[in-house]
């Protein structure tokens, strides 16, 4: 079942993590931009701020995967540091980028407050992790990174419960997508605590 787990996991952090090489192909009024008015898709600013955060939350995906295979990690060290590096640049900047574009979210304030406190919440998770291997706090490094990389993850989840409420379900996109902007990212985190829990259970003081 671990095995099993670690090739899913491995094969849709690659194939969400490239993904944003096709979105300039796909026409406009298809995937993701199909909700978003003209008026939206001609703005430059909004533009830039989108195709940045899409590109650079792929390299994040790609860059952080590797990152929590102990055995990857003690061969390759000076390769796990930069590929850190990079995964933090790239979380902080297509955290900044999903902030700003989190205010045009599709579905009105409820989607809206998603996005934006996930946008809030990966940057806030990163710069932790990144705050505490500068201080040699290894332990903390590891569970915050293991949070930031949960919301990096939601990146998978959304595209994941998206086909599932719209199709199985047969929700209409709008409030499946307004349940979704928080159901992508919420229940990754309280996965990422259970599972760092699982691995460090506290001790009980008398």
């Amino acid at each position: 079942m671990k095995k099993a787990f670690r090739i899913l996991f491995y094969f849709l952090a690659v194939a969400i993590g490239l993904y944003p090489l096709m979105v300039p192909f796909i026409p406009e009024d298809q995937g993701l931009l199909s909700s978003k008015t003209a008026d939206l898709l001609s703005d430059p600013f909004w533009r830039t701020a989108f195709f940045s955060h899409i590109f650079l939350g792929g390299i994040a995906l790609l860059s952080g995967m590797t990152q929590f295979s102990p055995r990857w990690r003690s061969r390759n060290l000076s390769r796990h540091r930069l590929l850190g590096k990079i995964y933090v640049v790239a979380c902080l900047v297509s955290g900044l980028a999903g902030l700003y574009v989190a205010q045009f979210a599709t579905g009105g304030w409820i989607a809206r407050w998603g996005f934006t406190l996930l946008a809030l919440a990966w940057l806030i998770t990163t710069w932790t992790a990144w705050r505490r291997i500068l201080i040699r706090d290894t332990e903390s490094h590891k569970r915050w990174m293991i949070r930031s990389y949960a919301l990096t993850f939601a990146a998978i989840t959304l595209r994941l419960w998206l086909p599932l409420f719209t199709g199985a379900f047969g929700m209409d996109f709008i409030p499946a997508y307004q349940i979704i902007a928080w159901l992508c990212w919420v229940p990754n985190l309280l996965i990422a605590e259970w599972i760092w829990n699982r691995r460090t259970p506290v001790m009980p003081t008398f």
